[in-house]
């Protein structure tokens, strides 16, 4: 299969044979495709010729925009199978190959990568001697034409190779030492590394315009948790007349979640967040909408109600659930992993709007309403078009229209009714319906976490059957699986999905204790320390001892838009340890925290989620266990849960059938007893009796 003459329908394009949404896409290419797969691998090998690999995922914008001008095209495609084996690689199922190849990229361009990845593979040992992003079938914005490109790659792999054999031996050199092998003493303290983060994070905070940076803005869920929860330990140090509060920090955090809901980053009609802001005010998204971004809105929101109610946030978190729950859930109860930016070919084009659309759907009042507060009163603000966005807060846009709150809302809710059935009119988005447990995981806690924060109970069920399912189909045999398409798991999992579904279950218990959850919980647990910790030198490796070994084997710490999972398994760790009273987990996440002092010194701000674990392990713990009848655990959960306090972790248990206890609460409980309601306030390795009054219970927990 040396110099092929390929026509479209390619019969050398092995992608058909895939479940991936984004390889699907690519089945019809004439481009020869491969999957990443030893078949692929050793024809390079024995061929030798160099990779192209191109990693992308469904919902990318510029995914589909290369491949529109390159890879359906039947020339460039003659060019990429006479000289290259072409492998196509979905980012979201193979989420190691994506983090080492973005890794390299940024060795050898000294810039940040993104999607499409194209790559430049030595086939021996499959280093990259060559890479970037985009690019375009003729050359433009300074980047060469990709056909050019390729010759001229080409050219140099067949008569430079031992240059580049070099160059990859370097890159291999730096791979090799970027992940610290050992733990490393601490050159600060706790409180100044704290410190430290939350300076940095003031230095990159945009106070017009909320976030962080300038365009484009992303959502960076972790760095505003970061910052509420330093609040939070700011004000309870405060209460032990130590400390300093931090008003500015938790004013950086109510901006730009407010900024955010208000903006055209968020859908005002559906709900939902989008990927992230082209612009410094939040006002026009890339329009691609992923669950992992709106799992951990979901929970960042929730949080910041603890906080206080703010009927903006309410309406963003109450939106977003019911979006996720209509629009990106799979009849078996777990949830999709994206909807795409684009429609009919065009970015944007399903959420748009001309004015002379809303005045036709809409009443002369519920226009005026829908004006005001969606800014169809200004310029069009995108291509001649209006991204709906509020300008301004509901109560001030009713007190300049001089109406009754009552019949504003009233007006409000006809105009947002009309506006989204018309629009479900409209051809779709295309929907990636892969099921990624990682992306479920932090699904599953924005859930739980929302329907606890507003009394939603139809929320916690969708959580608990997302939990079910993943429960059920990809956890074999005492492993776990990353994803599940078309009725068939894919790979094995990844540390993000160990983690992150952990995670999801602990918020699973909070909102109401199951055992099959707790059990779970724990055996995924166990599982972790067994195949993914390095038990030489702390700290969790992405992949699984016993799975497939690429050039570089990541141990991440750094915040990206999902957090790492080793922050992420140690705070985990840290809360199951003192649930279960079991020590392995707290030594798990204790050796986590060690090996990764190093990276969080060298760099505060973007280790926001492994300096959450440290400062969580400063605080003393409180567990609170409530033991009643089912009917009666709210009330009490109500006030245990009152006010934001992230070192105290509520778990209602009711007395029927409950087998998977802690350790430290009786399981033989009288029947008399279990008439009643039972509390347990654990701080450090201290619980109290039970408490049987609610004023007592209350009073013990402000004590």
């Amino acid at each position: 299969m040396s110099d092929n003459q390929v026509l479209p329908g390619n019969p050398l394009n092995r992608l058909d044979r895939e479940t991936s949404p984004y390889l699907l896409q690519h089945a019809d290419n004439p481009v020869s495709w491969q999957p990443w797969d030893e078949q692929a691998l050793t024809l390079a090998r024995t061929e030798q010729k160099p990779i192209l690999l191109s990693i992308g995922y469904s919902s990318c914008h510029w995914c589909h925009v290369m491949a529109h001008e390159s890879f359906e095209d039947p020339a460039t495609a003659a060019v990429m199978n006479s000289h290259y084996v072409n492998i196509k690689v979905d980012r979201e199922e193979r989420p190691d190959l994506d983090k080492v190849y973005q890794l390299a990229h940024q060795l050898l361009t000294q810039q940040s990568g993104g999607w499409p990845l194209t790559m430049f593979l030595d086939p021996d040992t499959l280093v990259p001697f060559f890479g970037g992003t985009y690019f375009p079938k003729t050359p433009r914005h300074q980047l060469p034409g990709f056909v050019d490109l390729l010759m001229r790659i080409a050219e140099v792999f067949e008569k430079r190779r031992e240059e580049l054999t070099t160059q990859g031996e370097r890159i291999s050199e730096v791979l090799a030492d970027l992940t610290p092998n050992r733990p490393g003493a601490a050159t600060v303290d706790d409180e100044a590394l704290l410190a430290a983060a939350r300076s940095q994070l003031s230095n990159q905070y945009d106070r017009a315009e909320g976030g962080f940076g300038n365009a484009p803005k992303f959502p960076m869920p972790s760095t505003i948790d970061r910052l509420l929860r330093h609040w939070a330990f700011q004000q309870h140090a405060i209460q032990r007349q130590q400390g300093q509060a931090d008003r500015d920090g938790l004013e950086m955090v109510m901006m730009t979640l407010t900024k955010m809901a208000r903006g055209g980053i968020f859908d005002h009609l559906g709900g939902g967040f989008c990927r992230y802001a082209t612009d410094r005010s939040w006002m026009i998204p890339h329009f691609e909408k992923m669950l992992y971004d709106n799992g951990q809105l979901l929970s960042l929101y929730s949080d910041i109600l603890a906080v206080g109610p703010d009927e903006l946030f309410s309406q963003a978190v109450a939106q977003t659930a019911n979006w996720m729950l209509r629009e990106m859930r799979d009849p078996e109860g777990a949830f999709y992993a994206a909807l795409d930016a684009d429609s009919e070919g065009e970015e944007g084009k399903y959420y748009l709007w001309r004015k002379d659309q809303v005045k036709r759907l809409l009443t002369e009042e519920e226009y005026l309403v829908a004006e005001t507060l969606y800014g169809l009163d200004k310029p069009a603000n995108f291509e001649g078009k209006w991204n709906l966005h509020r300008n301004d807060a509901w109560r001030s846009v009713v007190s300049r229209l001089s109406l009754e709150r009552h019949r504003a809302d009233e007006l409000l809710a006809g105009a947002q009714r009309k506006l989204l059935s018309a629009r479900e009119n409209r051809i779709r988005p295309s929907r990636d319906e892969k099921i990624l447990t990682a992306w479920n995981g932090l699904a599953i806690k924005g859930l739980a976490r929302a329907g606890q924060r507003l009394g939603k109970a139809d929320w916690v069920e969708a959580a608990r059957q997302a939990a079910d399912f993943i429960r059920t189909n990809l956890w074999q045999q005492g492993r776990l699986y990353a994803n599940w398409q078309s009725g068939r798991r894919g790979y094995p999992a990844y540390l993000d999905d160990y983690a992150n579904m952990m995670d999801g279950l602990l918020a699973l218990l909070r909102a109401g204790w199951r055992d099959v959850d707790a059990v779970f919980l724990r055996n995924l647990a166990d599982t972790l320390l067994v195949q993914f910790e390095d038990r030489e030198n702390g700290g969790f490796f992405f992949t699984a001892h016993d799975q497939e070994p690429l050039i570089h084997r990541p141990k991440p710490t750094l915040d990206e838009a999902l957090p790492p999972g080793n922050g992420v398994a140690a705070l985990v760790l840290q809360e199951l340890g003192h649930l279960f009273a079991d020590s392995r987990y707290l030594d798990a996440a204790d050796r986590t925290i060690v090996w990764a002092r190093s990276s969080m010194e060298q760099y505060p701000a973007g280790h926001c989620t492994l300096l959450s674990a440290l400062e969580a392990g400063l605080a003393e713990p409180e567990q609170v266990i409530i033991r009643g009848p089912v009917g009666a655990l709210a009330e009490w959960v109500t006030v245990a849960s009152a006010g934001y306090h992230p070192w105290r972790n509520v778990y209602p248990i009711a007395y029927d059938a409950v087998e998977e206890l802690p350790p430290y609460i009786p399981k033989l409980v009288s029947a008399d007893l279990k008439q009643k309601t039972s509390a347990y306030i654990c701080r450090g390795t201290e619980c109290s009796l039970p408490l049987n009054d609610l004023d007592a219970f209350r009073n013990a927990l402000s004590g």
